[in-house]
């Protein structure tokens, strides 16, 4: 997506979304079941440490299920740091998960 909005600006935003759709992050069990998730994975090239925001994504490259429907829409991408696309850093995963695509 194209946004004039900064990385904060667009996570704040994603995390007003969360909650009109009835995510309440005040009474959930970390790394539990949540109604809605959603990670701002990556900003251009932009590399960031902040308090509330890490960009790229700081386990984006050991997730299958985030890399597996992001090499559909951006697999040429390449991570700043590790220097590897989207497509090669999915065929390095080992960790013997699947995703399934649903209809």
């Amino acid at each position: 997506m194209e946004t004039t909005l900064t990385p904060s600006a667009l996570l704040n935003t994603l995390l007003l979304i969360e909650r009109d759709h009835g995510r309440d992050r005040t009474r959930e069990v970390p790394l539990g079941p949540r109604t809605l998730d959603l990670d701002l994975l990556y900003y251009a090239d932009r590399q960031l440490d902040a308090p509330d925001l890490t960009l790229p994504h700081p386990r984006l490259h050991q997730r299958r299920f985030v890399l597996t429907p992001l090499a559909d829409v951006a697999g040429a991408w390449r991570h700043p740091v590790a220097g590897k696309s989207v497509d090669e850093m999915l065929r390095n995963l080992d960790d013997g998960e699947r995703v399934e695509r649903l209809a």
